[in-house]
């Protein structure tokens, strides 16, 4: 029986996470006889005491154990020689700034388990942080639009709510956003901020943990095709400080006061090619044959809350010459996005950086392509803070180690001095399995170059 060992998280400042809380350590010390131990840590949202009450040995240094959970990714230097690594390596897109941590841990001659690969034949993620990312997120995009409109002269009900990692529960937040969606359903907004549309993208843990949030206030569900009728958009409107729109053909109106939401999806914006229709596996599997019509959507949206995967093979959703092409200074109507995704330069490209939970909110202004921390300045204001997590850090360890738990015992056991062919482990655990002893699996050669 291998020994766990849990990392202290020494890669951001403010990461409290941990991959296993101290409830499920005690049904692993307990149910399984397995040995764990903790790196004792002056931050994690669970103290050593509590750990050391589950069972567990609270200790200085891990690095000896057999088997070493973490949350981010470890640094170079850290890996020996047989030891199982398991964490979010962020390799499988051969991201550049951690291929020199993929080189040493091969170097080492160590094994690497990624969490974001463990899945089912579908390829769900089974062991996952996405939904407390779209509640962090969109606590947060709901906190930095109400600082944009303040910055723009609006003082609103959002100004209610709080950056998420200030709150000590959910309940705290839930409360607050509940509030202010009182007011707002009482009272309305203010003249010149509404009414206020926010998009949310995707369909997965991330956009689910979005709407959960969002759903809080008096919103109402507005489909692909009304929002695409509305034919007046606030960027052509000459008269900024109007409080509805409207299709007059249609009759349509997005009434003053109100807040509204569309969820969009791929099969919304992308468009094969060839004019073919949409097939959504078709399109992972040859995006290059797709455009995106995303910015169809973009003169009528308010607040955009971005949650879905991406990688370079992908059309992006939001391009800077887009930006800078329909955006005006004197009336500006997407005045946030709230980038879950974070993938700098990616899926919105205006996202130039990630951001801190410390620091987490820059203006960028599309006619210079510069961008301004806070929230004062011309352009959008753009929240892409990459662990937003951890701004729940105790609801979203409970939740992830709920889902790791039960995988434990099967790792525990296993033999890793066996080939990579006969190693006994579950499928699921066994498809994540990036690098075996020093040696990339055979689902991750294509890694090779990158490495080198």
């Amino acid at each position: 029986m291998h020994t766990i060992g849990i990392r202290h998280e020494d890669k951001y400042a403010p990461e409290r996470r941990t991959p296993l809380v101290p409830d499920d350590i005690r049904q692993l010390v307990n149910r399984h006889g397995i040995s764990v131990c903790v790196e004792s840590s002056p931050k994690r949202v669970f103290t050593n005491d509590e750990f050391e009450a589950a069972g567990a040995r609270v200790e200085d240094d891990v690095s000896s154990c057999d088997i070493i959970f973490g949350v981010k990714e470890m640094p170079v230097g850290y890996f020996r020689k047989g030891g199982v690594y398991i964490y979010f390596s962020h390799v499988i897109k051969g991201q550049s700034q951690n291929m020199p941590m993929l080189r040493d841990l091969m170097d080492a001659g160590a094994t690497l388990i990624d969490y974001e690969r463990i899945v089912d034949y579908a390829g769900q993620r089974l062991i996952f942080f996405g939904r407390h990312a779209g509640l962090a997120g969109m606590i947060n995009t709901i906190w930095t639009l109400g600082r944009r409109l303040k910055a723009l002269g609006r003082q609103t009900p959002f100004l209610k709510v709080n950056q998420a990692a200030s709150y000590n529960s959910l309940a705290d937040v839930r409360a607050d956003i509940r509030a202010a969606g009182e007011l707002i359903a009482s009272d309305g907004l203010p003249a010149g901020a509404g009414p206020v549309v926010f998009g949310v993208t995707g369909d997965g843990n991330v956009a689910r943990g979005s709407l959960e949030i969002l759903d809080l206030l008096p919103v109402e569900e507005i489909s692909p095709s009304k929002l695409r009728a509305v034919k007046q958009s606030r960027s052509s409107d000459p008269n900024p400080g109007r409080d509805s729109e409207m299709d007059l053909n249609a009759n349509l109106y997005l009434e003053s006061g109100k807040l509204y939401k569309i969820n969009l999806t791929p099969a919304d914006y992308m468009v094969h090619r060839k004019g073919e229709t949409f097939d959504f596996h078709h399109y992972i599997a040859h995006p290059e044959e797709y455009e995106s019509r995303f910015e169809d959507f973009l003169p009528h949206i308010n607040v955009l809350v971005n949650g879905i995967y991406w990688d370079e093979r992908y059309p992006r959703l939001v391009t800077k010459s887009y930006l800078q092409k329909i955006f005006s200074p004197e009336s500006p109507h997407l005045w946030v996005i709230g980038d879950i995704t974070c993938d700098p330069d990616g899926s919105i490209e205006c996202t130039v950086k990630a951001t801190g939970i410390e620091d987490p909110v820059f203006v960028y202004d599309p006619s210079t392509g510069s961008h301004k921390m806070g929230f004062e300045g011309n352009g959008v204001a753009v929240m892409a803070v990459d662990i937003l997590p951890s701004e729940l850090p105790r609801e979203s360890s409970e939740h992830f180690s709920r889902s790791l738990e039960p995988w434990i015992p099967k790792l525990a056991i296993a033999d890793y001095k066996e080939d990579f062919e006969s190693l006994d482990l579950p499928d699921e655990l066994k498809r994540a399995v990036i690098v075996y002893n020093g040696q990339l699996t055979p689902d991750y050669m294509y890694l090779q170059k990158q490495v080198k």
